[in-house]
């Protein structure tokens, strides 16, 4: 079973040696995506709530392209670089990830480039 890149003109193009999205069969991992407009390449907002809902924007994106859907995530990791903005990134993610049942998840204290203050990355698998 071959392993297939996935790349979307609609997330951040990779500044290093990573694709956006690798599937091999049915199962398809997203890098992580910060809060980057995939136009721009600059930091969208200055507030986790603004750059949290800029990295699902681009996890949808790079889904999207790989065939599948928020619907097909099982397990999502967000990475903080402050546990005091937990809230406000939970808050900004319920708007986005609105469907039942919700996938796994795991939030982990990191430190990230200068202005960035979230990264989250998306395991899906496409198809029953």
């Amino acid at each position: 079973m071959a392993k297939t890149e996935i790349r979307t003109a609609n997330a951040p193009t990779p500044v290093a040696s990573f694709s956006q999205g690798v599937r091999k069969g049915n199962v398809l991992q997203v890098a992580g995506q910060v809060g980057f407009d995939p136009a721009t390449g600059e930091i969208v907002g200055e507030t986790v709530a603004e750059q949290t809902k800029q990295a699902l924007a681009n996890i949808v994106a790079v889904l999207e392209a790989g065939g599948a859907s928020l619907d097909d995530v099982l397990m999502m990791r967000v990475y903080l670089t402050d546990a005091a903005h937990f809230g406000e990134m939970n808050d900004a993610y319920n708007e986005v990830v609105t469907q039942l049942p919700y996938p796994a998840r795991t939030t982990v204290y990191v430190g990230l480039p200068a202005g960035l203050l979230v990264e989250i990355d998306a395991l899906a698998v496409v198809g029953d």
